[in-house]
């Protein structure tokens, strides 16, 4: 498969991005701003491309990204030539990358029916958990609050929660629904 046949050459009018201009080197290489400037007019289009290849908004940025990283690398180094026609030679480019990451298993993709380990945060993320309950519990009443950590934190059927309380159970779901209520009501403000 060829990459001019899937990106085609853009028209054969004048193209004022391909003159020569004072911040040219006098063998014909780009400098970084005028790859900037040409790589940025050409982007929306080559991303269009990008998203119809790739079917995912996302594997087309990442594309876009390493294209523009790879020839801007080029860019710096004074090692990129200006193009007759920039927008299908950094297709070309786009679809050498696109191709390559196909062509090398380890660049794909593995689907798997295993989550992956969660990020050890210091236990950071358990300490705002217990931070935040606390507080919440702590705006309520105390059998509101003793409703709620029997019932909902300690698993307890509202009977049983009634009968370590010393409450109907009826009282007990009263109490935990009042106190469900203020949390969400606090949680929301």
């Amino acid at each position: 498969m060829h990459s001019h046949a899937t990106c085609p050459p853009p028209p054969r009018e004048a193209d004022n991005r391909t003159a020569p201009d004072s911040r040219t080197s006098p063998d014909n290489r780009m400098t970084p701003g005028d790859f900037d400037a040409s790589f940025t007019a050409d982007m929306p289009r080559l991303r269009r491309r990008l998203l119809a290849l790739t079917g995912n908004q996302h594997d087309a940025d990442d594309l876009l990204q390493e294209t523009y990283l790879r020839l801007s690398r080029r860019a710096r180094s004074q090692s990129l030539t200006r193009q007759q026609h920039p927008y299908a030679y950094t297709c070309a480019v786009a679809l050498n990358l696109l191709r390559d990451s196909w062509q090398h298993p380890s660049r794909r993709e593995r689907t798997t029916d295993q989550l992956p380990e969660a990020g050890w945060d210091g236990g950071l993320a358990s300490y705002e958990a217990s931070a935040t309950a606390l507080a919440l519990l702590g705006m309520l009443s105390e059998k509101e609050a003793a409703a709620v950590i029997l019932v909902d934190l300690e698993g307890l059927t509202h009977d049983t929660a009634g009968e370590r309380l010393g409450a109907h159970r009826g009282t007990v779901q009263r109490n935990r629904l009042r106190g469900l209520a203020k949390m969400r009501s606090a949680l929301h403000h």
